[in-house]
């Protein structure tokens, strides 16, 4: 069975609409798919529509944007009440500062010699209200200040650089209890993408597991084969669910094609065993 438990579209940052994203699943063999769109569910009800069409059994997924030390982690929450109250109020908080946010991160790249970026970035962004960094990427991207968007994040969008502004994101309790509370399943995206000495990853999986998640991500697009071995220790030693994601943006962009992920490996117990 193909699974893929992370994915994204126009409805946050992706390339593709949500109903492009399922049709290029299904083209490649996914038996299983999330979408998980930033802070957002909106592109849900026609993903779902169009995996029913494809016979690919659909998944409802976000991805929650929250800080645990300074770091901005990512909590995808899986097979969840889409209509849950406290848990659309807490993606809306999130996403209520995101335009002015982006308004500063183009100030601080015109003031480094780089003009336009508000504008440039937004005539990528499908949905306004969740103007991101992968947008900004696309643009510098475009006008050719760097060749692609991995180098546009490295020189430019990660802190420390000039076009990187803090956000009040979620925590990651209030992320977990708003998933577990619309009935779902808290999923830590990509744990080996944070570069985290071991030391604090296991104060991260301390936590998680403390406020009540269930899942990592064992396999990622984002991890190497180093990555799966390492975090399918851990999550036999929390007693975690696994799980396993493309996190597919899009065809230029992203590391590893929808559906092309590895499968999980042996010994580990997969998230959707828990799944209504």
């Amino acid at each position: 069975m193909i699974v893929d438990l992370h994915s994204h579209s126009r409805a946050s940052d992706g390339l593709l609409s949500p109903v492009d994203v399922v049709r290029r699943a299904a083209a490649n063999g996914v038996d299983m798919l999330a979408l998980t769109d930033h802070d957002e569910t909106g592109g849900l009800p026609q993903a779902r529509t169009a995996a029913e069409r494809s016979d690919v059994r659909f998944i409802d997924g976000v991805e929650i944007s929250t800080e645990w030390e300074g770091l901005q982690v990512h909590v995808v929450g899986l097979d969840f009440d889409t209509r849950d109250a406290a848990l659309n109020a807490g993606l809306e908080s999130i996403r209520s500062g995101r335009v002015e946010r982006a308004r500063h991160m183009s100030a601080a790249m015109e003031a480094s010699g780089i003009p336009g970026c508000f504008a440039g970035a937004m005539r990528y962004a499908g949905n306004p209200n969740l103007i991101s960094r992968s947008h900004f990427a696309r643009y510098l991207v475009e006008i050719g200040v760097r060749r692609d968007v991995h180098s546009v994040f490295d020189s430019f969008l990660v802190p420390g650089k000039p076009g990187y502004v803090t956000h009040r994101w979620a925590t990651l309790g209030e992320a977990v209890g708003w998933i577990l509370g619309a009935g779902g399943l808290a999923v830590l995206a990509h744990p080996g993408r944070y570069k985290l000495p071991r030391a604090e990853m296991r104060d991260l999986l301390d936590e998680l597991k403390g406020v009540g998640g269930q899942a990592i991500e064992v396999v990622s697009g984002n991890h190497s084969p180093e990555h799966f071995a390492e975090f399918s220790r851990l999550a036999r030693e929390y007693g975690f669910l696994a799980s396993c994601g493309s996190d597919f943006h899009g065809p230029e962009e992203s590391h590893v094609d929808i559906g092309a992920n590895a499968p999980l490996p042996d010994g580990l117990t997969p998230v959707w065993t828990a799944f209504h």
